[in-house]
């Protein structure tokens, strides 16, 4: 059975809906004659574990389904969305969709014609992979390699999730688009106390395929050692320094500082409303020449990628800064529509009751020549941030405040001390001008990337190299050369 089939028995099983009463609901959009419109149909089943005091003390299934009807009209969208996947339903959708427009004529004829993508990852659902009790039982001995692999532990957190995303769209050319999508991710939290100070870390896996991937007796002890190596690095950790600095940033998950603090700001409607610092700059040089940015939805069994975007385009690989000249901006339709450009296929929703805006992929950096040996090499003095938990960025101004959850001062050459409360304060395209070395070593973020816009989430990739960074200025309360 093709996706597209499959799409369809999963999302009208139980339903009087089929690819004709959806063409046949879209001429009610037609009719007001919008610039397109669409419909999108969702169906997510997922559940969840959480296990704390080595007993599962929290879970979750959850259906969520519905459809979401969407006209544009220029810069105005007509959008309306039922829980309820009947024809009754549907069509009453359309019809609030569509008073967007006044205009009135007559209606398309719309056909459906299903449009064909190479598959990124298994269209097969991972609730159902696993029995429950196998899933039950990889936490418990994740909890377990946890607390052998040092005595300090106090306390596990560790929680696992599935997620079986179906969706169809089709939009008022008649195109069908649909994308079956399964989501993993297990991680864990250990908390270590001496003499009195407590520190914890994390360790995570996940992405694009089936719980069997990542519950693996190897990658669970990989898992485990990963958060006792980092609260154990805390528990030594001296208090950071203050001041403007060189700042090295390991790779992978650390390229959440490219993706709050360059990133949005090239989202297309930011920059349609000139509210970015990226704004009319395409063709200028916004970052060092040692700097390419890339968003790409098309790597396979990514967190990030999509078959197609959430507007029925196919995802590919954009482009952004190149060698420190920008080059374009992500766009939905809407916005590209608008700005006079194409669609790259970065409209995303989280769910069907929310509106499509420009978001990102996978995002990340071209690694360079250098090695990491050779960059740490060439700092007298500065840190070297490996890890972040948390920040925030204005998208107008560009700044940025980032927390480094761990980092190591570097001395003469050398990495040294850990140290703690490190925070990296700056503004974004300042930042990337002051890139000098960028590492041979590009490493993507361990699945757990999950991105915020407009009061929506959604599942994202994150990956740079090892980058020497000149000058940022680091908050801290330790002393400072």
């Amino acid at each position: 059975m093709n996706n597209s089939k499959k799409a369809e028995e999963i999302l009208f099983k139980h339903s009087d809906i089929d690819l004709d009463a959806a063409a046949d609901s879209l001429k009610l959009l037609t009719q007001r004659h919008p610039d397109f419109g669409d419909l999108f149909f969702e169906r997510v089943a997922s559940e969840s574990f959480v296990l704390e005091e080595g007993i599962i003390k929290g879970g979750s299934f959850d259906i969520s389904q519905g459809v979401g009807v969407r006209a544009v009209q220029g810069g105005r969208t007509g959008f309306a969305y039922s829980d309820v996947l009947d024809v009754r339903s549907l069509k009453e959708a359309c019809e609030a969709a569509r008073s967007i427009s006044q205009k009135q004529g007559q209606a398309v004829c719309v056909r459906a014609n299903c449009a064909d993508t190479k598959a990124l990852y298994t269209a097969e659902d991972p609730l159902l992979e696993l029995r429950r009790e196998d899933k039950i039982r990889a936490l418990q001995d994740l909890n377990a390699l946890v607390r052998e692999k040092d005595q300090r532990v106090t306390q596990v957190i560790a929680s696992l999730s599935c997620a079986y995303r179906t969706v169809l769209i089709m939009d008022t050319s008649g195109k069908v688009s649909c994308d079956l999508k399964p989501m993993v991710h297990i991680g864990v939290s250990a908390i270590l106390e001496e003499n009195g100070h407590r520190e914890d870390g994390f360790g995570a896996a996940g992405g694009a395929f089936l719980p069997s991937r990542i519950l693996t007796e190897s990658c669970l002890s990989e898992i485990a050692a990963e958060a006792v190596r980092a609260a154990a690095v805390n528990l030594r950790a001296k208090n950071a320094p203050a001041g403007a600095m060189t700042v090295v940033l390991g790779h992978g998950w650390p390229g959440v500082l490219v993706h709050e603090a360059v990133g949005h700001g090239l989202e297309g409607d930011f920059n349609r409303t000139g509210s970015s610092a990226f704004t009319g700059l395409i063709g200028k040089q916004v970052a060092s020449d040692k700097v390419t940015v890339i968003d790409d939805g098309t790597l396979p069994e990514r967190r990030g990628s999509l078959s197609f975007d959430d507007e029925g385009t196919k995802t590919r690989r954009n482009v952004l800064i190149e060698n420190g000249v920008l080059k374009g901006y992500m766009q939905d339709r809407q916005n590209a529509m608008l700005m006079g450009m194409e669609p790259t296929g970065n409209g995303r929703r989280e769910s069907y009751n929310c509106l499509p805006m420009p978001r990102m992929t996978n995002t990340f950096m071209l690694p360079g020549t250098a090695t990491r040996d050779e960059i740490i090499g060439s700092v007298d003095n500065g840190i070297y941030a490996v890890n972040f938990k948390g920040g925030q960025v204005d998208i107008t101004s560009g700044k940025f405040v980032f927390s480094a959850s761990e980092a190591y001062e570097i001395r003469h050459g050398k990495v040294g001390d850990p140290i703690r409360g490190a925070t990296l304060i700056g503004n974004g395209p300042d930042t990337m001008k002051k890139v000098s070395m960028v590492g041979n070593d590009l490493e993507f973020d361990h699945g757990i990337g999950t991105c915020g816009k407009a009061g929506q989430s959604v599942p994202v990739g994150i990956g740079i190299p090892t980058l020497k960074i000149d000058s940022i200025t680091v908050g801290g309360t330790g002393q400072s050369d």
